[in-house]
């Protein structure tokens, strides 16, 4: 007579407090670890071959037919259009400058820290440092010049890759994926990373418009910023796996069940 192995199998499995559900999560955090990986690599390699043509003056006539597009024509100091739609560039690029990203940054750390979201404040802080560190390697390693435009930004740093284009894409990118992890609702998430994205756009594109990037630069500045953003979520994803991290919508999961509870905040 064979022996029961399936059910003894079953209930050791439900035994160590392996269900269903947390297979199926397990299987989608690996695809979007993988997922992950691959896309800091193809953006990687994209800033690579990018930095190559710009090393070699391949994206020379590209760059000044944009910026020459984007000026008056009689006065090169002056961008195209109204004077408040030149105020609006002014005014939107000053939201990817570091001070004003330092400042939210800074918020939104010490409310993490306030509410014992220490996990996720160590992966706000690393990929902020982390971008500014990398952005500013990068401008002196490369060291190439600005556009030769008057313009009434004042800059102090090489132009490869556009600091306000690459601190962002990682401090907005980083703000969105915190911002979805409250809610279970698509398009809520949806909201919340498509907003983050225009914001990142916005302000690289407001870097051309006033003269002062080259659209390589802040083609670049993407490539670097999105691969760090990924790669800082990819860490949050391991610290998650550790426990060091609530799972994504566990906030949100007692409120639907109506037991009451209140989730274990992270260490």
């Amino acid at each position: 007579m064979t022996r029961p192995s399936l059910p003894v199998a079953t209930d050791g499995i439900k035994a160590a407090g392996i269900t269903p559900s947390l297979l199926a999560r397990m299987g989608q955090r690996d695809f979007g670890l993988a997922a992950g990986a691959f896309l800091v690599v193809a953006l990687l390699l994209g800033f690579g071959l990018l930095a190559d043509e710009v090393i070699e003056g391949g994206t020379a006539r590209f760059d000044l037919a944009v910026l020459t597009a984007l000026r008056t024509g009689k006065d090169l100091a002056i961008p195209i259009g109204p004077a408040w739609v030149q105020e609006t560039g002014r005014d939107v690029t000053a939201l990817g400058s570091f001070v004003f990203l330092g400042f939210l940054s800074a918020a939104t750390v010490g409310y993490l820290m306030l509410v014992r979201k220490r996990g996720l404040a160590m992966v706000m802080v690393a990929a902020v440092l982390g971008g500014a560190i990398a952005s500013t390697l990068l401008k002196y390693g490369i060291d190439r010049p600005r556009p030769d435009f008057p313009n009434a930004v004042r800059v102090f740093t090489p132009g490869f890759p556009s600091g306000h284009a690459t601190l962002a894409t990682v401090t907005f990118l980083t703000l969105g994926v915190l911002l979805t992890r409250g809610s279970a609702d698509r398009r809520v998430k949806s909201y919340f990373m498509g907003l983050s994205v225009f914001l990142t756009v916005a302000v690289g594109l407001s870097r051309i418009y006033l003269g002062v990037h080259y659209p390589s630069d802040v083609l670049a500045g993407w490539c670097v910023g999105a691969a760090w953003a990924v790669s800082c979520w990819i860490l949050a994803l391991w610290l998650q796996s550790r426990g060091e991290i609530e799972r994504e919508g566990a906030e949100a999961a007692p409120a639907r069940s109506g037991t009451g509870t209140e989730p274990e905040l992270s260490r």
